[in-house]
């Protein structure tokens, strides 16, 4: 098959399968195309996610819309990002056309039920392998060990990111001479500027796709950060959504398959109907795809940097930090009764013993879920 043919057939099918928010996302894209297809190495990988963190968006997207151009370049970078986006957007869409159908949200519980315990054991074993590989000195076991501490008091995720990758920086300057020469320095990406829609101006689909290209512009962070910056203009400014409408677009994009940011269909829908729903997501997803494009090629220059190459590597051990953190909660919330732990623990042995594809995994936890819900 050709390489673009692959990248579009593997991203659709992660699309479709990627339960479980971004650290879910990541481990599944390095259980597929680094151990499975060997399309980079594991370093490569890592490196590529570091650089995600440090630019606006969806991260787990990023890197699928990374790892399509890495394949197949140009044209895999679109591929892989619309695959891996267009089918959450189309599941959300029939969520929000069944809610205001309907009234109520479709029930995802008993699927979820069984999804989550097994995503758990995916994300581990991702963990395991890319701890193995970025966390090879004390220095960068130590940085992980103070970023995991500090998400668990609440730190701000970029903050860690930043204060991760100038630690080692700055290790590495004490322990040799200053390279002769400039300094590269990184900054994350932003495109900063006015509110675009304000109270005064009547709904437009144009002030919709506006106002969602500047959230998709400007947002670091996890879904609870997305939660917050659309409460403060839909809900409080604009009044153009309920307290209530915002916190079932967000449920709605917690339990479908691949990016959260498809919170914006849902919302686009509720506000516009279906030129709505597109433009909404168009304008959350389409920063990330310049971005990408934007950084990409930066990324193997980093690496030749011995400064800028410490600083990815402390935001690499902080990344996988971050997403210890996050598994932990998830282990917490998957984990409520003995047939969740009997599931994960046997996706782990699944995985591990006979290297079960995840995706497999994924189908076959939502079978058992909704199965023990019958």
């Amino acid at each position: 098959m050709p390489p673009i043919g692959e990248v579009a057939r593997v991203f659709l099918r992660l699309g479709l399968t990627s339960f479980g928010g971004p650290a879910a996302h990541i481990a599944m894209m390095e259980d597929e195309l680094v151990r499975r297809r060997q399309w980079l190495p594991r370093e490569e990988f890592l490196d590529l996610l570091g650089a995600t963190h440090l630019i606006p968006g969806p991260n787990s997207t990023e890197l699928a819309i990374h790892l399509g151009h890495r394949r197949a370049g140009w044209p895999g970078l679109l591929v892989a990002g619309v695959c891996f986006i267009v089918p959450a957007m189309l599941l959300t869409l029939a969520a929000a056309w069944a809610y205001v159908r309907f009234g109520t949200l479709p029930q995802a519980g008993a699927l979820l039920y069984g999804v989550k315990p097994v995503i758990l054991a995916v994300v581990l074993q991702a963990l395991w392998g890319l701890g193995k590989t970025a966390l090879t000195t004390r220095p960068r076991i130590a940085v992980a060990i103070g970023a995991a501490v500090a998400s668990a008091l609440g730190v701000n995720e970029l903050l860690i990111l930043a204060v991760s990758g100038a630690a080692l920086a700055a290790w590495l300057r004490a322990r040799s001479a200053p390279a002769s020469g400039s300094t590269l320095v990184l900054a994350p990406f932003a495109l900063h500027g006015a509110t675009v829609v304000t109270a005064s101006v009547p709904f437009s689909l144009g002030g919709l796709f506006l106002f969602f290209l500047k959230v998709g512009s400007v947002l670091f962070g996890s879904g609870y950060v997305l939660l917050a910056f659309l409460r403060a203009d839909l809900v409080e400014h604009w009044g153009w959504l309920t307290e209530a409408q915002l916190l079932d677009a967000v449920a709605v994009g917690q339990f479908t398959p691949g990016p959260v940011f498809t919170t914006a269909t849902f919302i686009g829908y509720l506000v516009g109907g279906t030129p709505g729903a597109g433009l909404a997501t168009l304008g959350i997803f389409l920063p990330a795809f310049v971005f990408v494009a934007l950084s990409g090629p930066l990324v193997p220059r980093l690496r030749k940097s011995r400064t800028a190459g410490a600083v990815l590597d402390g935001v690499n051990a902080a990344s996988l930090a971050l997403m210890a953190v996050v598994t932990w909660q998830l282990g917490r919330a998957a984990l409520v009764d003995g047939w969740t732990v009997a599931l994960a623990v046997a996706g782990a042995a699944l995985l591990l013993r006979w290297r079960v594809n995840s995706a497999w995994l994924v189908l076959g936890g939502a079978a058992a879920g909704l199965l023990l819900a019958w």
